[in-house]
């Protein structure tokens, strides 16, 4: 099934009614003509769902209001950056099915950049070198109900700044031995504001730049002077950024972007039940080995939802439903799997597949007999035809479909009841076969010829359906069961990480033929059990590999 490209203003915002839209829509009645929006993921990590929503966002926004969003890397920290890491965003958001066009960038292009403005800091007596340690700095810093204290450093004139900040790019200086920091007020009441870090030494490689650069700009000096030399017009991150807001300002007005400044714009980040939303933990799963890798389709990666099974638009529609606000909630991890099946469930080829087997014997149907039976291929959508299913004595049903002895409301297979196979014929459980362990191993069943394709006659009528496939006519294939990766809660900050022991079930199936040429990630619902896609790493030309997207059932009502 090809993966389609976002061809809608599709903002994952929404009603167009929220806060950022009125923002937006003030400005434009300004001297604003159209606005710039950016995504800036650091390459340290696969995106996960929450990007999505940045993602959606931001692009969608630019889409909604005829602008532009930039995709670019803030790689100003090489010590945990990769060129790994780079590729996969990529991938991620054109598949997603957004386009940046020539509009890529990187934080580290603008290295020369950042140093003339920290210079210029420095001359106008806004910035010193300091040589306190991190647990100094953080001693000297104060607390939220307590004015800092300035560094013996602070009052250096601009000339030993400028020799010593020369020094530091010239690599004498070794790791944290210095830093150069803005001079603002130690007795503000905003922490970020007490003379904020604005580079520090490392001596690493980095991935654009090589060898070049020994000093390295922190994110807050950084990323809005990525901004402002790019014209972005709104600015928009997550909450915890909200107290940065000032600094962010500081850093613009202070370098002289003064017209038309960017708009920083706060919204609350995704949280989602069952799910880690964290790259530090979910770095830590993969490094430890409890999942097999970044695209493991129980992580919230946006590789891992890929190779799940889920698609693109199944996910901007979960952005958009979810919306955009101030507040932090959590979100149920149910709308996803809502959102998945509301895109597939007139899309999908519905197909018969057994993950549980029991042989069913129809001991009155000739041994040699091969019907085809025509099945369509989803109820939903007659556009997507029919297919036929081959149906002989021997059967598979699922093991859960029989019940030697039933309780109440029972309605499959059961001694003495009668169920309809379906497509096919009423059958009558006669008998069934135990093995020295007292576990059924063949149900004996007798049909009436009279009941193809379930026309049966009037007046009769039965309770149950069950899906079968031929044991001698069929595709057997691996079936990846997956669960919720997560028990517990993973943000909660007096909680760990608790991993669902059953959030992976493998079972060896038998599937209708209609899938032997199945290709990799093409979609099926398996009739009544769950939709599927075909693995895109472990599948091979000869054996085929399922990984259920999301089970068909759900207590998740929307509301």
């Amino acid at each position: 099934m090809a993966e389609e490209k976002n061809t809608e203003n599709n903002s994952g915002l929404g009603a167009t009614g929220n806060f950022i839209h009125s923002y937006i829509q003030e400005d434009l009645k300004g001297e604003l003509n159209k606005i710039h929006t950016r995504f800036p993921p650091e390459p340290n990590g696969y995106l996960h769902i929450g990007h999505a929503k940045s993602i959606c966002l931001n692009f969608g926004l630019a889409n909604l209001y005829g602008g532009k969003c930039n995709l670019r890397f803030d790689d100003t920290n090489p010590t945990k950056e990769d060129v790994e890491y780079v590729e996969s965003i990529q991938e991620d958001v054109k598949w997603l099915g957004f386009d940046w066009e020539d509009r890529l960038f990187y934080a580290s292009s603008y290295f020369d950049k950042y140093y003339e403005v920290a210079l210029k800091l420095i001359k106008e007596g806004k910035a010193f070198v300091d040589e306190l340690s991190a647990e100094e700095m953080r001693e000297y810093r104060g607390t939220l109900s307590t004015p800092g204290k300035e560094s013996p450093y602070r009052n250096r004139s601009v000339e030993e700044n400028l020799d010593l900040f020369e020094r530091m790019k010239a690599g004498e200086f070794p790791d944290g031995s210095k830093t150069l920091r803005a001079k603002i007020d130690m007795a503000s009441p905003n922490i970020n504001m007490r003379d904020p870090v604005l580079y520090r030494i490392s001596h690493s490689t980095h991935h654009t730049t090589g060898d070049k650069w020994c000093i390295y700009p922190m994110y807050d000096f950084a990323h809005p002077l990525e901004d402002a030399i790019e014209g972005i017009t709104h600015s928009i991150c997550t909450m915890e950024f909200e107290d940065h807001r000032p600094l962010y300002d500081w850093v613009v007005r202070e370098a002289g972007y003064t017209e038309n400044p960017p708009r920083q714009i706060e919204f609350a980040r995704l949280g989602m039940t069952n799910t880690v939303m964290s790259k530090r933990k979910l770095r830590a799963l993969v490094e430890n080995g409890l999942v097999d890798g970044w695209d493991d389709p129980r992580m919230p990666t946006i590789s891992g939802l890929r190779r799940r099974g889920y698609t693109p638009a199944s996910i901007r529609d979960f952005c958009e439903r979810i919306g955009v606000s101030k507040a932090n909630s959590m979100v149920d991890s149910g709308l996803l799997d809502y959102c998945i099946r509301d895109d597939l469930k007139a899309k999908a080829k519905v197909v018969m597949a057994v993950l549980d087997p029991l042989k069913l014997v129809i001991t009155n149907y000739p041994e040699d007999q091969v019907e085809m039976m025509e099945l369509e291929n989803n109820p939903e959508t007659p556009e997507l035809g029919k297919r036929l299913a081959p149906f002989t004595r021997e059967l598979y049903i699922e093991r859960e479909d029989f019940m030697e002895e039933p309780v109440k409301k029972f309605f499959r297979l059961a001694p003495g009841k009668e169920v309809r196979l379906k497509g096919a014929y009423f059958v009558t459980c006669t008998d069934f076969v135990k093995d020295e362990n007292g576990v059924v191993t063949e149900v004996h069943c007798t049909y009436d010829p009279e009941t193809r394709s379930g026309s049966g006659f009037e007046g009769r009528k039965v309770k149950g359906t069950l899906h079968w496939v031929s044991a001698k006519d069929n595709v057997q294939a691996t079936a990846r069961l997956y669960d919720y990766m997560m028990l517990d809660n993973p943000e909660d900050p007096n909680g760990e990480m608790i991993m669902n022991p059953n959030s992976l079930e493998v079972k060896e199936c038998f599937i209708e033929p209609s899938v032997k040429d199945a290709k990799k990630g093409d979609r099926f619902q398996f009739m009544r059990n769950g939709y599927y896609i075909v693995d895109t790493k472990d599948t091979t030309d000869e054996h085929l590999v399922f990984n259920r997207i999301v089970p068909l059932k759900s207590s998740f009502k929307l509301k």
